[in-house]
């Protein structure tokens, strides 16, 4: 018996990410970055800067008798995209592309049924909320995108 959906939903949410052609090109990093933020695209699931946590979760019986429980529980995620120049909004539109994507891959369609609920490993999930972050530094734009992704399991 497993204590939490959250290691196989992570997984299954990169599984589905890295399969999906419209992120050809971008980084997508299990957990924080450890080399070179200077990346152009950068999507990372299970951590966003200045967060404390990559996930969370709560559990509640899901019927009288205790066996089964319910987990409701939130993946914190964090898209990145810099250029050198001083443009920010080709930055941000990339961003809210990205996100777009990230949207897209998460609901079923005729390719992808089981994408909401993360190749079987949950009841459901989506894309709840998002944050739009941005600078102009001296290395150029930066246009972050830090987002969560919530789901509802039984285990």
């Amino acid at each position: 018996m497993t204590t939490s959906a959250v290691p196989a939903a992570i997984d299954a949410l990169l599984e589905i990410l890295r399969a999906s052609p419209a992120l050809t090109g971008v980084q997508i990093i299990d957990g924080p970055p450890v080399d070179d933020q200077s990346t152009a695209d950068q999507l990372c699931i299970g951590y966003q800067p200045g967060e404390g946590e990559s996930a969370s979760m709560l559990q509640d019986f899901a019927y009288a008798g205790a066996r089964q429980r319910e987990e409701n529980a939130v993946i914190s995620c964090w898209i990145d995209c810099w250029s050198g120049d001083g443009d920010i909004r080709p930055m941000r539109l990339r961003a809210f592309a990205l996100l777009a994507v990230v949207e897209d891959a998460l609901r079923a369609s005729d390719a992808f049924p089981e994408a909401p609920t993360l190749n079987g490993v949950v009841q459901w999930s989506q894309l709840a909320g998002a944050s739009l972050h941005q600078s102009l530094t001296d290395q150029g734009a930066r246009a972050g995108m830090g987002f969560t992704v919530t789901y509802l399991a039984r285990i």
